[in-house]
């Protein structure tokens, strides 16, 4: 099977992900696209190096190894074009910094990844980039938030420790036809579940760190444009000197051939302990947006395809010894701060401090898990053994 000249968006995303990226014809008849490393690359003549007309050019700016996944990510996210970066920080930050310049407003979600929130606040604010920060849910409402040296919405849908899903397409709307580049973080759902370009979107970041990854071996992130924005990111990208390496791109392009079985799984698994989670008599809340208590499950159902892996559930308050007892003895669930990969993980979750648009109202402890490849059965287990001794703990 060819690459691109085969493949096209007119195939469903599980054939591009199985055979986009990769050209057995160009590599000897090996399926995979092999790991091209190098910073310098010759060309053939005075003519070719003035051209500017040579495809690789330098190792910064990309290789084939790089283009196996670029040219996966573009076609899922119905893209114009996509550029990797190190980490989906940097793909955010990328971003931001290609729309957003002295002077300017951007609109943050309240619910944004707390780095996310860090970047704007020690790099975009003291740069003099007015961040304001907006209720998840405002949908159409934004509107009112929109200035007139408004150059950036940030959304993040849904948010990756509270879960609201946000009205991209009310979103959009609101903001019309201003040169407002809207910016949609789509990790927790992946171009398979969720495609924010077709909603009005301008550009898709992803932590693939996480899902396209899938093994909790890589630190990756994309930036995916539709042709509107693409030349003014990639202006910034190759400004700031982003890349990664081959290495990385060759483990992200192998992860993403089973990223399709691997989410099913993960949706599958998150969702079956969600509904046992709620029938816990213990548990006060379990928050997934594909339930039906949840506020945004209209939403979710209108715009979204399938869940995530990530979803969170609260508990009775209790103080910080009951949360030690609880997590310090768990078999199976590891405390770690990312997601993404084939074991399960659970962390506990502040977010009175990390909000300044909304209040955090729920009272009881926040406890966010990923749903990996366990048994169920034994994931059921410890998580109720867990909440037991929370409860034992706190003497409920």
């Amino acid at each position: 099977m060819s690459d691109a000249d085969d493949i096209s968006s007119s195939y469903g995303d599980e054939t591009v992900l199985t055979h986009l990226g990769r050209n057995p014809k160009d590599q000897h008849g090996f399926v995979n696209t092999p790991v091209v490393r190098g910073s310098t690359v010759l060309f053939e003549s005075f003519e070719e190096l003035e051209s500017g007309k040579r495809q690789y050019a330098y190792g910064r700016h990309g290789n084939p190894t790089n283009d196996a996944v670029r040219h996966v990510i573009t076609n899922l996210e119905r893209a114009d074009d996509t550029f990797l970066a190190p980490s989906g920080l940097s793909a955010i930050s990328t971003a931001l910094t290609a729309v957003a310049h002295s002077g300017d407003h951007i609109l943050i979600s309240d619910s944004a990844y707390e780095p996310t929130r860090q970047f704007c606040e020690s790099v975009l604010r003291p740069n003099k980039i007015d961040v304001e920060y907006y209720d998840p849910r405002i949908g159409s409402r934004i509107s009112d938030l929109i200035r007139s040296n408004t150059t950036a919405i940030l959304t993040e849908s849904p948010g990756s420790l509270t879960f609201e899903v946000q009205d991209l397409p009310a979103i959009a709307q609101a903001r019309g036809n201003r040169e407002i580049a809207i910016i949609a973080d789509n990790s927790w759902a992946t171009p398979l579940y969720y495609k924010p370009l077709e909603l009005g979107a301008d550009i898709v970041v992803h932590a693939g760190t996480k899902m396209f990854v899938g093994h909790s071996d890589v630190l990756f992130g994309t930036i995916s444009t539709n042709e509107k924005w693409t030349n003014k990111v990639r202006g910034a990208y190759k400004a700031l000197g982003v890349c990664v390496s081959p290495e990385d791109s060759f483990l992200v392009a192998r992860g993403l051939r089973t990223l399709s079985l691997r989410m099913k799984e993960h949706q599958k698994r998150a969702l079956d302990l969600a509904h046992w989670l709620e029938g816990h008599a213990l548990v006060e809340k379990v928050i997934h947006p594909a339930l039906k208590q949840h506020p945004d499950h209209d939403i979710f159902m209108r715009d979204f395809t399938g869940s995530g892996s990530l979803f969170a559930f609260t508990l009775k308050d209790a103080p910080k010894n009951a949360v030690s007892e609880m997590l310090n003895h768990m078999r199976l669930f590891g405390m770690g701060y990312s997601w993404g990969g084939f074991e399960s993980l659970i962390l506990p979750v502040t977010i009175k401090q990390q909000r300044s648009a909304t209040r955090w109202k729920e009272e009881g402890n926040l406890f966010r898990l990923h749903i990996g490849f366990e048994d169920f059965d034994d994931l059921k287990a410890d998580l109720d053994d867990a909440i037991k001794r929370y409860a034992a703990e706190a003497n409920f």
